[in-house]
């Protein structure tokens, strides 16, 4: 039956329900699938809810929601920026971002200010009660029941005062396995969007995993997947367990991949249960890089790194840092291994030596320092070593992506609010990223990618050395070592009117660039060097050289960053720690070099390919020579670019 059709014979809404509960029209997967029907059977029959009868939205008393906020104050702060995240990447779209507890009731949302305003009389406030048997079928209340991802589609809500809505909702679970918290977006928009319940999905897993690794604190923690280069990211699996071996806690991608049932089938056995080691011998790869580690039902191999209790880590990390100066905690700015030592960062590579000759004298003067060079060639890396080396490192290196933020909330993220200062914002405010970062570092990655109005307030900072939350009277005193990053050519935006000039000259006490991979004269230890901490084996690699030549003539657009990824990759690949031809990426496998092209000078192009040539090399010229620029005007990848320019014998000035 046509949906339009179902729509005429049926006036409303309530209709809508009645019909379909009472079996009396034929109802089209389109139209209501089986989890929502089980759902509207459930607010009938065990709510005695009634479809054309929408009770008023129910409001927690006060005091009740004071002491939910506090019970639950540490997944606040971890979804917080998960959900101004997730807000972000749906900006534009008219959602509301909203947090329940495992009862409901809404605990904290952030949204657009229209769209909350005119969803309050629906209940989108805090304090409100959105569990299934109050609200009928929807987003937050239908997942609790359920306890997995859905959509809860405008016509598919119980009631018809919901019915404009299009709610997409996941779980949260503790570390023990029950249900702690419902993550969902709800928009008014007309067409449910397929990519919100994507993103949705992983904001709840990275929030469950932070929620996993903060309650597990004082536990060993073993964080394993089937490819190294997945540990530290959304589908490793982690299982903490105490100094006697006993499992406690198991996250749900570890449960998976083990193919168990639930964390009641393992948790308080012993971990030698699940893999075939001795619990000496786990103990033993604490501090250490991924190893590979064999599960002991059917055998199957995985990469693992063990995380030791915090307690332990304070105690010993002067030990620790004695003993392995290079500790890969799966910071994927900690590209060499190592973000405390300078010298580690490079291998007398000429350029790199004289930036950290530059930044020793500096250490310890109150001169701001500006990183200029192209995504992923280690800005931040360099900012936290630099911090390390400091006398400032034991207080907070705070690192802020201008480019990731949007307008309308980096001004909130930098300097803070005060309670209430604005629609969605927390009711114990913020502090900022400056405050956080009083006497440590704070470090200004994109900074050319701040809008100008915030760039007067950021140098009234850096002149005052103090700041005024949102919303807030009195000014707090600051403290602290600033480095600022960008890829853009700051000069050129100054006389373009896009970057403030005052701004440049007081966050130009001294600039460094960070040399692009492909130039540095120290890419071959580089690539043997991060392989070898990648491999995470005690056995030295082995290279087939004409593997290594790739690897070494290899562009690398992505630079260092690409590079670890692509060494993670081959490394695990490879058998008996020989890296081969075969172990490499199709990309680097098949590109084509120099030897290949010869000198433009030399070749016999057509006119068709000199006018190309011609006009690329216009197009560089005009972009200050920026690949990045010039391949996303072209819509071309960086490596099709620089294929393209080898081809035609077009080199970078120096």
């Amino acid at each position: 039956m046509d949906k339009a059709i179902l729509h005429n014979d049926i006036s409303n809404h309530e209709e809508f329900v009645r019909a379909a509960l009472d079996g009396s029209h034929i109802i089209h997967s389109s139209d209501i699938d089986d989890l929502t029907l089980r759902s509207w059977r459930r607010c009938r029959d065990e709510y005695g809810l009634d479809p054309g009868v929408s009770p008023k939205p129910v409001i927690i008393d006060r005091q009740d929601l004071r002491d939910r906020l506090q019970k639950y104050d540490r997944l606040l702060d971890i979804a917080r920026v998960e959900m101004t995240d997730l807000y972000q990447q749906l900006a534009g779209s008219g959602h509301a971002i909203m947090l329940t507890d495992k009862d409901g009731i809404l605990l904290n949302f952030i949204g657009d200010p229209q769209f909350t305003d005119a969803a309050a009389h629906a209940g989108m406030q805090l304090g409100a009660v959105w569990s299934e048997s109050v609200q009928g079928t929807n987003g937050m209340g239908t997942c609790l029941v359920e306890q997995k991802p859905l959509v809860i589609h405008k016509q598919s809500h119980y009631f018809s005062r919901n019915a404009t809505l299009t709610c997409a909702a996941a779980p949260i679970f503790d570390p023990h396995g029950d249900i702690l918290a419902v993550l969902d977006a709800s928009s008014e928009s007309q067409m449910a969007q397929q990519h919100t319940m994507v993103l949705l999905n992983m904001s709840a897993q990275v929030i469950e995993n932070r929620v996993f690794f903060c309650a597990m604190k004082e536990a060993f923690v073993l964080r394993f997947h089937s490819r190294s280069e997945f540990i530290s990211t959304l589908g490793e699996g982690a299982i903490a367990f105490d100094a006697e071996g006993k499992i406690l806690a198991i996250n749900r991608s570890a449960i998976f991949q083990l193919n168990l049932e639930s964390p009641q089938q393992i948790v308080g056995h012993p971990i030698q249960q699940l893999f075939t080691t001795s619990l000496g011998s786990l103990l033993n790869n604490v501090h250490t890089h991924a190893f590979p580690i064999r599960e002991s039902q059917h055998g199957k191999r995985f990469f693992a790194t063990l995380q030791a209790p915090e307690k332990s880590c304070r105690s010993n990390v002067s030990q620790s840092k004695a003993k392995t100066p290079y500790s890969n905690k799966g910071d994927e700015n900690d590209y060499l291994g190592s973000s405390d030592s300078l010298d580690a960062l490079h291998f007398d590579e000429p350029r790199m030596k004289r930036n950290v000759k530059t930044a020793i004298k500096l250490i310890e003067r109150d001169v701001p320092c500006m990183l200029f060079g192209e995504t992923g060639t280690g800005k931040e890396m360099f900012a936290r070593a630099l911090h390390q080396a400091s006398s400032r490192h034991e207080k907070a290196f705070i690192a802020v992506n201008c480019a990731s933020l949007p307008e309308s909330l980096i001004e909130s993220e930098l300097f803070g609010y005060r309670p209430g200062a604005f629609t969605g914002a927390s009711r114990e405010g913020s502090r900022g990223k400056i405050v956080q970062a009083d006497g440590g570092t704070l470090f200004l990655d994109e900074i050319g990618d701040m809008p100008l109005h915030l760039q007067a307030r950021l140098l009234r900072v850096l002149e005052e050395r103090e700041v005024t939350p949102l919303g807030g009277e009195k000014p707090i005193k600051v403290s602290l070592k600033l480095v600022s990053a960008t890829h853009h050519n700051i000069k050129d935006m100054v006389e373009d009117g896009d970057f403030r000039e005052d701004l440049y000259y007081r966050l130009h006490g001294v600039s460094m660039t960070m040399p692009p991979l492909r130039e540095r004269t120290d890419k071959l230890e580089l690539i043997k060097h991060i392989a070898q901490l990648e491999a995470g084996s005690s056995a030295e690699l082995t290279w087939e050289p004409e593997a290594l030549k790739l690897l070494e003539n290899f562009p690398w657009p992505g630079n260092i960053r690409q590079l670890r990824n692509v060494l993670r990759t081959c490394t695990a690949l490879c058998e008996n720690n020989l890296v081969t031809i075969n172990d490499l990426p199709e990309e680097i496998r098949n590109i084509v070099y120099d030897d290949e092209f010869p000198d433009a000078a030399e070749a016999n192009l057509n006119a068709l390919a000199i006018a190309e040539r011609d006009a690329l090399l216009s197009e560089l010229e005009e972009m200050h020579w920026n690949i990045s620029r010039v391949a996303k005007k072209l819509a071309l990848s960086r490596n099709t670019l620089y294929r393209r320019m080898k081809r035609f014998g077009i080199s970078p000035p120096r």
